[in-house]
């Protein structure tokens, strides 16, 4: 309320003082919050990742920062030609990134340096050249139900489906997409995958 003309206002004293406790508590809880909300957003929506290596020249480069999509394949199934993020088997905490060439139920094959999905020839531009070993694609593999063919885009110089260490993904190793590049600066940016 105010008062009159020269006079000071009047104010409710609702405020208490809080306690250093109450202060604690307070600064414990919004810190829980935070890293709570953290866990969910790396569990579920995203994370992310950095490419070691050259196997995917020249869609992404050694040292490139990625944001990594967890939440699409929930509610889509992953596409051909889509980067995806899965865990190699034989060393922990470790993940390749790949894209798929071949989807369930197809057949792939690789003759001559030409990939064939189901006796077709790939129409596709990521490969930066001939594929010099078909390796376990020199004869036709046949993906069952929840299976996918990924190689690398710098094809002569992948590890991967080609490879038995990596071999055919299943559907449930698939950690995410690729989604965006937040590092270098210069080509941040939404993934091209189609």
């Amino acid at each position: 309320m105010f008062g009159r003309k020269g006079e000071e206002p009047e104010f409710a004293e609702d405020e208490k003082k809080k306690s250093p406790l109450g202060e604690l508590a307070g600064m414990l809880l919004y810190v829980g919050i935070v890293l709570a909300a953290t866990f969910l957003f790396i569990t579920f929506v995203g994370q992310r990742t950095h490419v070691s290596g050259e196997s995917m020249e020249n869609t992404l480069d050694n040292g490139d920062q990625l944001i990594v999509d967890k939440i699409t394949y929930r509610f889509k199934d992953p596409e051909r030609f889509d980067i995806i993020v899965f865990p190699f088997h034989y060393k922990e905490n470790t993940y390749y990134i790949k894209r798929i060439i071949g989807l369930p139920g197809e057949t792939v094959q690789i003759a001559d340096g030409t990939i064939y999905i189901n006796g077709e020839v790939l129409q596709e531009s990521y490969g930066r050249e001939v594929i010099q070993d078909p390796g376990l694609a020199a004869e036709p593999i046949t993906l069952g139900e929840d299976e996918y063919f990924v190689l690398g885009d710098n094809r002569n110089q992948s590890s991967d489906s080609r490879d038995p260490s990596v071999g055919l993904i299943h559907r449930n190793e698939i950690v995410g997409r690729a989604w965006l590049r937040i590092w270098p600066l210069d080509s941040f940016g939404i993934l091209k995958h189609q």
